[in-house]
């Protein structure tokens, strides 16, 4: 009881604090291309819900700032010269942090005397080359939609087409496809199962690595998606990161579901705006277990903890980005000790734990041509370790012992080129390299010894490329082309898969879209 009061006169203390901030904030941002992600310059950019209405243009570099903005939900308005126009309505400016956006606009096929400012649907997802089946989700609607708990993965069995196995895990079930044929990216590099508890060979688990506070908006494809995208058969996240604040720096505090979490962002060096951005989380019912706190269900603690970070570092023709997250799982279902049975087997102890991580290098080169090059190096892994004792035989005894991990170290370029205002492309490959072990071992009773019924080691390598086209007949219809190629050098095994979708957008509520094309995963 004295541990829980000290909790709670922290917590409100903290919140005392948090409500003595002053009530004006700052907006901030970039606006750039859409599909080159350059700068766009002097654009205009307006708060028309203010009183009077606050306006400002982008500098050189693409950049707008409003000071001392009174906080509350907010609307942000933005045009330029030759290109669709962009409404956004319900941001959400808090005292405790700047607001920081990037926003893209889509150049104009052809230039009107006059421009109607029009609403942008939110849901459209930053990825030009996807035009059925995506949604675009931003951080805020992690935290609005029902049942989320600030975990996309929850968030996204809210859309058409997509239910849950579950409460107790975020597996995702796309059109009736397995929740193992959905793909995992962040920041363009595909990544293992980024969710704490998660086993080897899934996509899901009670509670995911990735920190709402980081990401910035993402898309989630429920199928027909780009030819960049390949091994997956039901869906696709693509997730990136938000980059820190380059001007301030910001520390954050969180209690919630998914944990206890400590947050800092700001500026490496003011002169070149560079940024760091790193967060730390511990798990709610682990902490309070070791105040003394009991839930009832004995030994049965879910101990968890992950990092996670992002440094930009901005250069004179582009960026260069350093990322990871790194997680931790633990935990003991002890029969022996009195815990229910229901969390594992009766008259056994189990005790498994997981471990994923991410490490990644981004370089981005900027062309004067419009061109972009995007390089990535990556290792990613991600392993599991499973101990069960048999105790009514031998307390002393493992009866079954697991030791599995995947390790890939990941190369990747990508092109991508505007033409013209019609014409859009990106040509890219992926190289990886897997070094695997599955070791799997049972006690055998009547002959005491060890039973190995999986043992393998294996070093194994793979290649995919894929080339991508946009033609945009007029500022209403769209077709993308493409082809995505998988090469399997294990077994010499390839797959070619053509891509395609068109899509009419009739007016700004109704469009009408269609998307067909192959696709393939191999089970490594």
């Amino acid at each position: 009881m004295k541990h829980f009061l000290l909790l709670f006169t922290a917590l409100f203390i903290l919140n005392i604090y948090c409500y003595s901030q002053e009530l004006n904030q700052t907006i901030r941002g970039e606006v750039v291309d859409a599909f080159t992600k350059l700068p766009i310059q002097g654009a205009t950019v307006l708060l028309p819900d203010k009183d009077p209405v606050r306006g400002t243009t982008t500098d050189n570099n693409g950049l707008f700032r409003f000071e001392n903005v009174e906080v509350g939900r907010i609307k942000i308005q933005v045009s330029a010269i030759g290109y669709n126009p962009f409404l956004q309505n319900n941001l959400l400016l808090t005292t405790g942090r700047e607001l920081v956006l990037s926003i893209t606009l889509e150049e104009q096929i052809y230039q009107l005397e006059e421009v109607d400012i029009t609403a942008t649907n939110k849901n459209q997802p930053t990825n030009e080359m996807a035009l059925i089946s995506a949604r675009s989700f931003t951080v805020e609607q992690t935290e609005r939609y029902a049942g989320s708990l600030g975990d996309p993965s929850r968030m996204a069995q809210n859309f058409a087409g997509v239910v849950t196995a579950g409460d107790q895990r975020n597996d995702i079930i796309i059109r009736g496809n397995s929740p193992i044929g959905v793909l995992w990216r962040l920041e363009g590099i595909d990544i293992p199962n980024p969710n704490h508890f998660g086993s080897m060979g899934s996509t899901g688990g009670p509670v995911g690595m990735l920190n709402n506070n980081l990401l910035a908006n993402s898309d989630f494809y429920t199928g027909a998606f780009p030819a960049e995208f390949g091994n997956a058969l039901a869906g696709a996240f693509d997730l990136k990161l938000r980059n820190g604040n380059n001007e301030k720096h910001e520390f954050m505090g969180q209690i919630g579901f998914n944990g206890f979490e400590l947050g800092a962002e700001g500026p490496l060096s003011k002169e070149s705006k560079s940024s760091y951005l790193v967060n730390v989380r511990y798990s709610t019912l682990g902490l309070l277990s070791e105040l003394g706190m009991s839930f009832g269900t004995g030994n049965a603690i879910p101990q968890y903890k992950d990092v996670s970070f992002k440094l930009n570092y901005p250069t004179k023709s582009g960026r260069v980005t350093l990322f990871g997250i790194i997680g931790d799982s633990y935990i003991e279902m002890l029969d022996s000790k009195g815990d229910a049975a229901d969390f594992g087997f009766s008259g056994t102890d189990l005790f498994f734990g997981s471990q994923m991580g991410v490490l990644g290098l981004t370089h981005v080169y900027y062309f004067p041509n419009s061109g972009r090059l995007t390089n990535n190096l990556a290792i990613s892994g991600h392993r599991n370790n499973t101990t069960m004792i048999d105790y009514a035989h031998d307390p002393d005894t493992d009866a079954l012992k697991e030791h599995l991990y995947e390790i890939k170290y990941t190369f990747s370029s990508k092109y991508s080129q505007r033409i013209n205002q019609r014409n859009n492309f990106n040509v890219g490959l992926v190289f990886d390299y897997f070094d695997i072990m599955y070791d799997g071992k049972q006690y055998v009773w009547n002959i005491e010894k060890y039973n190995s019924y999986m043992d393998t080691q294996e070093q194994l390598s793979s290649s995919k490329t894929f080339v991508e086209w946009q033609h945009r007949f007029s500022d209403d219809i769209t077709l993308n082309t493409g082809m995505h190629a998988t090469y399997l050098f294990l077994n010499d095994s390839y797959s070619f898969e053509p891509r395609m979708a068109m899509k009419w957008q009739i007016n700004n509520r109704n469009s009408i879209s269609f998307g067909a094309g192959l696709h393939s995963q191999s089970q490594i």
